[in-house]
């Protein structure tokens, strides 16, 4: 084959060097326009997984990088002045420049044609005389845009400026260092890569870098390749206690914002892209250079095994897309803590490295356990200090108090829509369900999706609680579940009306709902605004509606005390009436119960008065919102505050913060735990306590988020689904049996993990020198140069 490579960073070279291995008839040149020993940058980041496949790929290339690794376990968080270590992680970095040394000189022996100081030949013209061509251009790749239309690309811009520098500092660990100066948080990404030298990653919010008045040195015009010098020695100056008086160093370094790149497909006929070209991940969490290796090695491996190129690219992108798609989703948590640090500045020390060290969601509770029990330990202890009331268990079995109800443990279960009603009528299935969730360890379960009246259903199947009828039926299972359950979860039920989103069938496979048609009912909403095109348009709710409403919301509250439950939650998220009213993208009213937040909050706000007047004040109120609409126009992130700042003020004990399903365009970012970004958000602006909803499975994500202080309780729900009894086996797995997570005494014979298969099985020792545990903590300590010294003559 006639192989055509642009660009020759280390993804182009290493893909050069292993394709010319697998095929050492194919004839490969590759292109770069700078000179070999042009390199801008300073070091590389790998991780163990990566250095595996390179140690596999080519021995030689791996031999090479590993006899100049810098190698270290621990990260230190300078924070506060204080700084906190965390080891275990395992780190290998190298110099860039020694890196491409490496590279050229492989691809070199190899028989690569390269060819530096040279632009490569138009795309175009490479496509028709080569077989394949490979656009490792860059994150400002030529060859993406030649191929636009195919390619798609999104090219996200962030808000905070950074600045890559070097110093003759040598680092001993990963260094996150966070200042408070009068002007905003500095932060800086530090790591050392060979014997004399570190990366240093100044970064910035847009408004603390104007504040700190790097936008004056920056508006200068630079020639090509030279430095923002004076931006460079205010960083020094800033930051001179962290450099013992080393110096920063330059290198084509100026103040930028980092560029999230992502493609809809990254191949165009026999033009494929690879690295920055096709995506990028912040650097926060890892190396660019990282993901191309990879990159270059998958798409090697998948030219060798497949017949012909259309399907070896195809391949390729098949497995490298998802690969990529998880690093960039863990990426994207993390570039939106660091812009939004100010949120986390002012938690103590130990609760802010813990946040700073999960911030991606891939680092854990329990795996910084694993890595580092001593650093966990003080974080948790460091959480419990000075509460009267705290256990020793993790922090999901901490009790909290919500309004004036203490809660055994941080776990909730959600509102959870079963579709068992009959004319709003809860039955035996309800019972059941409430009483499984009752039993199975969470401190709080919600009835789901209860109608104040019958249009406000949202199905035919939604309970009710809108006459007397439903609070009989209810209070005969609320006293169902406590015969059952009578040291269970407390119970509390979630009211609604349903709004635009009524007279639907229930949810098919795909979650969607749709609408009854002749065989529904009248619908009313904030504004007359169909759910979607295929969806009746609902009448703009009146003056005399808005008081109807009020009254059913207030009279079904004073049912669902007088049936018993603890506790209640009104849902004011999810394209329900009262969200409707929130959202400027449902609310299009004129008068005074629209425009503004102000005026689209009215309503809201009338219906809690109304209701926290009646619902008794021992017993806690919870309004649930979607803080984001997921939708352009919709929901800022200080709309969500001021709301939650609102309803607080009106009597709500907490929010649970939830998103979306107010517009059916909605383009929400899924993943796991991704809507606790907005609960912590709401937290640390106001001091309101949150509930966080939303792909929140498991006891680690949970003891987490609450340790990160991301919020003081989560609801999780599927996951009670699958496993009714998910709080008491989380307690199990963990080895706690406390008061945080009684188990029913019918139950107790099997508090305990059963064994599993081969679980009697004692291994023999088959070794006869012990293996030496690594330490927890290893700092990069270089080798002292030998300096060989002359005789005298």
């Amino acid at each position: 084959m006639r192989i055509a490579v642009i660009g020759g960073g280390p993804g182009g070279l290493y893909f050069a060097a292993l394709a010319k291995q697998l095929s050492p008839g194919s004839q490969i040149t590759l292109w770069e326009r700078n000179a070999p020993d042009d390199t801008f940058g300073f070091g590389v980041v790998f991780s163990d997984e990566t250095l595996d496949g390179i140690a596999q790929a080519d021995p030689e290339i791996f031999a090479a990088m590993s006899a100049g690794f810098a190698r270290w376990t621990d990260i230190d968080i300078r924070y506060g002045g204080r700084t906190l270590t965390s080891g275990g992680h395992g780190f290998a970095a190298l110099g860039r420049e020694r890196l491409l040394r490496i590279l050229q000189q492989r691809c070199a022996a190899l028989g690569v044609d390269l060819r530096y100081r040279t632009e490569a030949p138009p795309v175009d013209e490479l496509a028709r005389t080569h077989d394949l061509v490979v656009a490792s251009d860059g994150v400002r790749s030529v060859v993406r845009d030649r191929y636009a239309d195919t390619f798609r690309p999104n090219l996200d811009e962030r808000g905070c400026r950074y600045m890559w520098l070097g110093t003759d500092k040598v680092f001993d660990a990963f260094t996150f260092i966070v200042d408070k100066h009068d002007f905003g948080v500095v932060q800086v990404h530090a790591y050392p890569f060979d014997d004399r030298r570190s990366t240093f990653i100044v970064e910035l919010a847009e408004d603390a870098w104007r504040r700190g008045g790097f936008a004056e040195f920056a508006g200068r015009d630079l020639p090509p390749g030279a430095s923002d010098e004076a931006g460079v020695r205010r960083c020094e100056a800033l930051l001179a206690e962290h450099l013992d008086g080393h110096r920063l160093i330059p290198n084509n370094s100026r103040w930028i914002r980092f560029t999230t790149v992502r493609n809809a497909t990254w191949h165009h006929d026999n033009v494929v892209l690879l690295g920055d070209a096709a995506h990028t991940a912040h650097f926060s969490i890892g190396s660019g250079t990282k993901l191309a290796m990879e990159d270059a090695l998958a798409l090697a491996a998948c030219v060798n095994e497949h017949p012909d190129i259309p399907a070896a690219l195809t391949a390729y992108e098949a497995e490298r897309k998802p690969v990529v798609s998880s690093t960039q989703r863990a990426a994207q948590a993390s570039l939106e803590w660091f812009e939004n640090i100010d949120r986390a500045v002012g938690q103590a020390p130990e609760q802010f490295a813990f946040n700073l060290l999960t911030r991606s969601r891939r680092v854990t509770h329990a795996n910084l356990l694993e890595r580092d029990p001593d650093f966990v330990a003080a974080v948790d202890t460091a959480f419990t200090a000075g509460r009267a009331d705290k256990v020793d268990a993790a922090p999901m079995f901490q009790p909290f108090r919500l309004g004036s109800v203490r809660l055994r443990n941080r776990v909730v279960v959600p509102p959870i829509a079963t579709y068992a009603a009959r004319d709003g009528i809860p039955g035996a299935f309800e019972s059941a369900h409430l009483g499984a969730l009752a039993l199975g360890g969470a401190s709080l379960v919600f009835a789901g999706m209860t109608a104040v009246t019958a249009d406000g259903r949202a199905t035919r199947s939604c309970p009710g609680l809108w006459s007397a009828a439903h609070e009989l039926a209810w209070r005969d299972v609320v006293s169902r579940v406590r015969a059952q359950a009578p040291d269970g979860a407390l119970l509390g039920i979630q009211l609604t009306h349903a709004g635009r989103r009524a007279a639907t069938a229930e949810p098919a496979d795909d979650g969607t709902c749709a609408p009854l048609g002749d065989d529904g009912w009248p619908t009313l909403a904030a504004s007359a605004i169909p759910w979607d095109p295929a969806g009746s348009t609902p009448a703009e709710a009146t003056r005399a509606d808005l008081d109807e409403i009020t009254a059913a919301f207030t009279a079904a509250a004073q049912r669902a005390d007088r049936a018993g439950f603890d506790a209640l939650e009104l849902q004011y998220g999810h394209g329900h009436l009262l969200s409707g009213f929130l959202s400027p993208l449902t609310n299009r009213r004129e008068d005074e119960y629209g425009g503004p937040l102000a005026g689209r909050l009215r309503f809201p706000l009338e219906v809690l008065s109304a209701v926290r007047a009646v619902w008794p004040a021992d017993k806690p109120l919870v309004v649930r919102i979607s803080a984001a609409d997921w939708a352009e126009g919709g929901t800022t992130e200080d709309d969500a505050v001021r709301i939650a700042r609102a309803l607080a003020a009106a009597g709500a004990d907490a929010i649970d913060v939830s998103t979306g399903e107010v517009v059916p365009h909605e383009r929400p970012a899924y993943g796991r735990g991704y809507q606790t970004p907005f609960a912590d958000l709401i937290r640390n602006a106001t001091g309101v306590p949150t509930i966080a909803v939303g792909a929140i499975s498991t006891y680690d994500d949970v003891n987490s988020i609450l340790l990160a202080g991301r919020a003081d309780l989560c609801a999780v729900g599927r996951a009670h689904l699958y496993d009714p009894l998910w709080t008491l086996h989380a307690a199990a797995e963990q080895g706690y049996a406390g008061p945080g997570a009684p188990w029913p005494s019918a139950w107790r014979p099997g508090s305990r993990k059963p064994p599993g298969a081969g679980s009697d099985r004692v291994p023999p020792r088959l070794h006869l020198l012990r293996e030496q545990a690594e330490p927890v903590h290893r700092r990069w300590r270089p080798q002292p140069r030998l300096v060989t010294v002359p005789e005298r003559g």
